[in-house]
């Protein structure tokens, strides 16, 4: 993958988790409904968003260290065993920071 569109992929993506993120937050703000069987469906509603959250966040963070990546010239190189990250994988998961064999060895 070209770096400078790398670049943009990331950069695209980063704009729409945060957007994600922001319309979660948007969403656990609201009240919770008066009636007793809304609320609990909310509440449950609600423990899903905290879960997606969680992995919009780690999402985000992969993808600014990936940015980081593409600024410090280390962009598509695994950093456990600094290995090229193939291209069919890096345009799958633009973000990821292991080629195929260092992430079966961290799952």
């Amino acid at each position: 993958m070209e770096l400078n569109a790398a670049k943009l992929e990331l950069q695209a993506l980063k704009e729409i988790v945060s957007r994600r993120l922001k319309a979660i937050d948007t969403d656990l703000s609201q009240p919770l409904d008066a009636d007793a069987e809304d609320r609990a469906l909310q509440v449950e509603n609600d423990e899903v968003l905290k879960c997606m959250t969680i992995e919009g966040r780690k999402e985000l963070q992969a993808i600014k260290a990936a940015l980081d990546r593409v600024a410090n010239g280390t962009y598509g190189q695994c950093v456990q065993c600094g290995g090229s990250i193939q291209k069919q994988r890096l345009l799958a998961i633009p973000y990821t920071s292991y080629c195929i064999s260092c992430s079966t060895l961290n799952s």
